[in-house]
């Protein structure tokens, strides 16, 4: 195999980018290579909008053959949420011939060492990076997210997010030395003398099991980990969004060849319908590592049945807002609108559950009864979403027909303070897009707890009536204890309540947004200063991205010689 790229030319080109990488997750200030402005792209060998287009629309009913060993079968089946077939087949494993080749690339990959790898890892996302515009498309028509989200949360949040993980699993690596001179003095006699050498080794083979929702922000940061500590990864794309993974495995192949290492580090499998692959990979021996993202059920059993293998999740939580009282009352509410419809809802972080004392709020308009509150906040969202043009670039698509059905059911849970309406999509006919629906329920009755007490992901929100600021925190509490949160959220100008609700996240590991008007909300965070869940509570065993998501993803080696 003849590298067309040196290692020390890729150090050369991306040892400043992870410079800059390392030292914005120690600062965790703001900070990011990968352009958020789709016209940023077209110079330089990125697409601009047009050759992404372009790009796209030329996969559109071709084969994805990246080469493999092991290619048995070809499969597809993708259908847009807005109601495009895609057409796209990709190659279906026989993982007995595939799992042995990928085995065979680790050694040299191993024996490169942390910052070679590192660099190509810099590489692949930079070769992505330029092709945000493309990549922006295949998000966008697996995931339902609205284009420009599909751009900026598909793109360059997700390299971003790539990134990070990298710099972490390459600062964890060095923690070590890799030589150490050992000297034990002896009185009298000569000294216990020592050379010790230190290897960072793979732990295997990875999966990464993708999502559907966000098929490559919630793929990079594990796909990315492991391939830096030294492991092959296998990528198995939910099948209503495999496009952008398999485009990630292309990219991923290309530069590893091109730099003189095995193609077959980085493999793609997906799945015949009904196949349930991901269960019958998880528990193969030489998988070593799973990342998952999706339902409480599936990655509970993984959790329990992947025994020889360590298992990241990001499941599911009932995210929950305390809304005790304000200094900004409009900000408020048009903060909360927006968090409430960005992509319908679809989001791990959207908010769900919203605690409002049933007497009412202070605010800086004066006080604000529960029903006021509640009316008034969905008179935001309404106005948020007036303009059928605005509604569509935010809501995007319902991606799946459950979340359609569980937004249909919502509104039999209980008062409907804002309900559901369908907007056309002019773009896009067959696109299923609904505005979020708001429902009231009372946090004392038993009836009502079965509702708000339950994950329903996508745009449903329930509005409960609690019986005072110390009864909501309470319940804030059991909540994140009982199903977990991947955000919290909490508006109050009381010194005494916020630092109550501070305590409870505190203590049962949660992550708090507090008093948020403007234009930062508690369902997005920021790669390199942002954690991404906690992995203290229910709703996720690990945070997007920290030194604990990449440590035990390689373990290290000593070597022992007399000096």
């Amino acid at each position: 195999m003849t590298a067309e790229l040196t290692v020390h030319e890729l150090i050369a080109k991306h040892r400043p980018t992870l410079d800059q990488a390392l030292e914005a997750i120690r600062t965790r200030a703001y900070w990011s290579p990968h352009p958020e402005h789709p016209k940023a792209y077209g110079e330089h060998g990125s697409l601009d909008a047009a050759a992404g287009k372009a790009a796209f629309d030329a996969l559109l009913g071709t084969r994805v053959d990246l080469g493999q060993p092991g290619t048995d079968d070809w499969t597809g089946g993708e259908v847009s949420p807005y109601g495009i077939e895609l057409g796209v087949t990709y190659p279906h494993a026989d993982v007995d011939t595939l799992l042995p080749a990928m085995r065979a690339g680790q050694r040299a990959w191993r024996d490169a060492g942390a910052e070679a790898r590192a660099v190509v890892c810099l590489e692949i996302l930079k070769r992505i990076s330029d092709r945000t515009h493309e990549f922006a498309h295949a998000v966008m028509h697996t995931s339902g997210q609205a284009f420009m989200m599909a751009f900026q949360a598909g793109g360059p949040h997700a390299q971003d997010r790539g990134l990070e993980a990298v710099a972490y699993a390459y600062a964890e690596q060095i923690r070590t030395p890799d030589t150490a001179e050992w000297s034990k003095p002896q009185g009298k006699r000569d000294p216990l003398a020592l050379t010790k050498t230190f290897t960072p080794v793979p732990r295997g083979i990875a999966l990464l099991i993708g999502c559907n929702t966000f098929p490559t922000w919630n793929g990079y940061p594990g796909l990315f980990a492991s391939l830096a500590t030294g492991n092959a990864v296998l990528v198995k794309p939910h099948p209503r969004a495999v496009l952008p993974l398999a485009l990630t495995v292309q990219v991923a192949r290309q530069v590893l060849t091109e730099a003189g290492f095995d193609p077959n580090l980085v493999a793609l499998t997906t799945e015949h319908p009904g196949e349930g692959i991901a269960k019958t990979l998880a528990t193969r021996p030489e998988i070593k590592i799973i990342d998952y993202t999706g339902s409480t059920a599936f990655g509970d059993w993984l959790e329990a049945n992947a025994r020889q293998a360590q298992v990241y999740t990001e499941k599911a939580g009932v995210n929950t807002v305390l809304v005790e009282s304000t200094g900004n009352y409009k900000g408020m509410l048009s903060n909360l609108a927006f968090s409430l419809s960005l992509y319908s809802g679809q989001m791990c972080t959207t908010p769900q559950n919203l605690l409002i004392p049933r007497d009412g709020i202070r605010t800086d308009e004066g006080p604000r009864t529960y029903d006021e509150v509640v009316a008034d906040l969905a008179r935001a969202v309404d106005g948020l979403l007036g303009d059928d043009a605005r509604a569509n670039a935010l809501l995007g698509a319902i991606v799946n027909p459950d979340v359609k059905a569980r937004l249909e059911a919502a509104a039999g849970l209980g008062e409907v303070a804002l309900a559901s309406r369908e907007i056309a999509n002019p773009e896009f006919p067959g696109a299923v897009v609904r505005t979020p629906v708001i429902v009231k329920l009372d946090g004392a009755k038993p009836d009502d707890e079965a509702a708000y007490m339950s994950e329903c992901f996508g745009p449903v929100s329930f509005a409960v009536a609690v019986d005072s600021a110390a009864d909501g925190i309470e319940l804030l509490r059991r909540t994140i204890r009982d199903k977990g949160a991947m955000t919290v959220g909490a508006y109050t100008v009381d010194a005494d309540v916020e630092r109550a609700v501070e305590e409870v996240c505190l203590e049962e590991a949660a992550q708090l947004s507090l008093n948020l008007v403007g234009g930062v909300y508690v369902n997005q965070t920021a790669a390199f200063s942002d954690f991404h869940g906690s992995g203290g509570n229910p709703a996720a065993n690990a945070a997007l991205c920290d030194g604990a998501f990449v440590a035990n993803r390689f373990r290290v080696i000593e070597v022992r010689r007399e000096a």
